[in-house]
């Protein structure tokens, strides 16, 4: 059997010594023993800082950097984070308490997501952070929840533009949606609220997600100022912070490249030189999350079995969809495709047999890998799924069919 001309793009963010996967400087089977587990999510502090460092090295200033913690909430990582990053963004209360418990000052949080609690709105006002509104309704409770707690409410509006990013994983904006307020509505809301009413900081405006093309961004972006200008324009009052949004992608399947932010970074240094919005009393910020955290993640789980079926092999593994939802393609993909893989005490060695790599689930849909070439394994190997740091653990249903959880480790 030959092998596909077309390959993911290479893991080289890892570094790695005889063979063995090093994860902050630790092996597969040192984290195991760090956890007493054999099956885990790992990230490694120095790719995320480099992809942190990568941002500010071609997106100008003054634009800031928000994390979206829904990428990755757990603690430690969040804590780790904070202090590299202008700001943090919540989509829940649970969410809200870790980001108030990091260094990050509550004035440079955001809480987002539509359909928000009563409960929430009022923890987002007594907390102090920006409450990005995604409704009428919303605004009207936030309103009444600041008057009860005497306290004014930090008000954002979440914009859904006309238009759209195209290109992209996930689709947030154009057409009719259930996140932010339609542009044309917002028009005819901001010269008749009562702003007195709310401690009004800005505007919101997020397109979409998982986007690996320069130009489709460069668009977005200059389709963004002009609409942030027009809507700064019909504010009586003035407009502390815009949220440009996010969206930039990583590389999961086959044929994809790393984003070239060169180009991006041309483009906005380009708006910036020509927007009349005040850059002195305005603050930019763009929001990321994948972007930041998902190259810096693996899943290391445990190969328990070696299967032949009727002209093919199976790698049975004491992990699965369980733990890793989006790897097992049940997390947006209409067809199943592998995110890198290897096995990780083995990455001195020729990927050489083709197989399918399943895990221990009731279900055929507990798939970590079909038909991937892979070096000559057995039981007790480490089969590792990279692109691993962003929407693993908090975005799979852990307690489907009993198994045990899944450890979670930053180092």
């Amino acid at each position: 059997m030959n092998k596909p001309a077309v390959t993911h793009q290479i893991m080289d963010q890892f570094s790695h010594q005889a063979g063995q996967l090093l994860v902050g400087g630790k092996t597969l089977d040192q984290i195991a023993t760090l956890l007493d587990k054999e099956v885990f999510y790992a990230y490694d502090k120095m790719v995320i800082q480099a992809q942190i460092e990568k941002f500010r090295a071609y997106v100008p200033h003054p634009i800031k950097l928000h994390f979206a913690i829904k990428a990755n909430p757990l603690p430690a990582l969040v804590h780790y984070v904070a202090p590299l990053v202008d700001g943090l963004d919540v989509a829940s209360q649970k969410e809200l308490l870790i980001a108030l418990q990091s260094s990050m000052p509550a004035e440079e949080i955001s809480f987002a997501g539509p359909a928000k609690g009563e409960q929430e709105i009022r923890a987002a006002i007594v907390a102090g952070v920006t409450l990005n509104i995604e409704s009428e309704l919303e605004l009207e409770r936030a309103v009444k929840a600041g008057q009860l707690l005497n306290l004014l409410p930090r008000i954002a509006f979440r914009v859904n533009p006309a238009f759209e990013l195209k290109a992209s994983g996930m689709k947030m904006a154009g057409g009719a949606k259930q996140f932010g307020i339609d542009e044309e509505r917002l028009i005819e809301m901001l010269p008749e609220l009562d702003y007195s009413e709310i401690d009004f900081q800005g505007f919101h405006i997020f397109c979409g997600s998982q986007n690996l093309k320069p130009e489709a961004l460069t668009e977005a972006h200059t389709q963004t100022f002009a609409l942030a200008e027009k809507l700064v324009g019909l504010c009586p009052v003035p407009v502390k912070s815009i949220n440009l949004g996010g969206g930039f992608g990583i590389p999961y399947f086959a044929g994809e490249r790393r984003l070239d932010l060169s180009p991006i970074g041309e483009n906005l240094k380009s708006l910036l030189g020509g927007t009349p919005i005040d850059l002195d009393t305005t603050e930019l910020v763009m929001e990321l999350g994948r972007y930041l955290v998902a190259e810096a993640g693996v899943y290391a789980c445990k190969v328990t079995d070696i299967k032949p079926s009727r002209g093919q092999t199976f790698v049975m593994t004491n992990g699965g969809l369980h733990h890793h939802l989006s790897n097992s393609g049940n997390f947006g993909q209409v067809i199943r495709k592998n995110y890198p893989v290897a096995i990780g005490n083995k990455l001195d060695q020729d990927a050489s047999v083709q197989v399918n790599v399943a895990g221990p689930l009731c279900t055929p849909l507990d798939s970590l890998a079909d038909r991937v070439w892979l070096p000559q394994t057995e039981v007790g190997d480490w089969f590792v799924v990279y692109q691993s740091g962003a929407y693993g653990a908090t975005a799979s249903p852990q307690d489907f069919l009993g198994h045990p959880h899944v450890a979670e480790i930053l180092l």
